[in-house]
C-alpha cells in the first residue's frame, strides 16, 4: 500500500468490482479508447491488474480516498514495448481534484525508489490533452520521436495515435 496527504494506493478488493465496471461503462471515461467495456471484458481486467500485483508485489493499484475506490494508478509493462508505463483512469466523479497528479507521483516515487527502475514511460492518444497535462505537472517530457501509432488500437480509428512521455531516475 501507498499513502499520500489524501489517497490509498492499495491491492484491489471484491467491493470495486462494481464501480470498476461502472467506470468501465462510462463512455466519459472510455473517451480516448476505442470502445467502453462489457462486464465481462471489465471483470476480466480486474483479475489480470488485482492478480499482476499479486504476483509481482505491484502494478496498477486500486485509488481510494475516504474509503471511496476512485480508479487506479500505478505501474505495468506495455506488453508491446520495453519499459515500464505509468497509467491512471478514474471515474468522473473523481475528476478535478488533482488525484490522478497526487497518486502518479506516489507510483513514479515508488518505481524509482522500490524498484530502481532508471526511467518511466507514459502515453496516450494525441487527443488526450487531460492525461497528457498530468503527464506534464508530474515532470514527464513528451519524446516526439517515440510517438507511436497503438498497436491494439484499429487502423483508421481517431485515438490511434499516441504521444510517448518520459521521466528518468532522480
Amino acid at each position: 500500500m501507498i499513502r499520500t496527504e489524501r489517497l490509498l494506493l492499495r491491492q484491489w478488493q471484491e467491493s470495486d468490482r462494481e464501480p470498476w465496471a461502472a467506470m468501465n461503462a462510462d463512455p466519459r471515461v472510455r473517451e480516448f479508447f476505442p470502445s467502453v467495456l462489457t462486464r465481462e471484458e471489465s471483470d476480466a481486467a480486474f483479475d489480470r491488474i488485482s492478480s499482476g500485483i499479486d504476483e509481482r508485489g505491484w502494478g496498477q493499484w486500486a485509488v481510494e480516498a475516504d474509503g471511496e475506490f476512485l480508479g487506479f494508478t500505478g505501474l505495468a509493462a506495455p506488453g508491446f514495448r520495453d519499459g515500464v508505463e505509468i497509467g491512471w483512469r478514474f471515474a468522473t466523479s473523481a475528476w478535478g481534484h488533482g488525484y490522478a497528479t497526487e497518486a502518479a507521483r506516489a507510483a513514479i516515487d515508488y518505481g524509482f525508489e522500490q524498484l530502481s527502475l532508471p526511467e518511466i514511460i507514459s502515453f496516450t492518444t494525441v487527443l488526450n490533452v487531460r492525461s497528457r497535462a498530468v503527464m506534464e505537472r508530474i515532470g514527464m517530457i513528451r519524446d516526439e520521436d517515440g510517438d507511436f501509432e497503438h498497436p491494439s488500437v484499429p487502423v483508421g480509428d481517431p485515438v490511434r495515435k499516441h504521444v510517448l512521455y518520459r521521466i528518468a531516475a532522480p
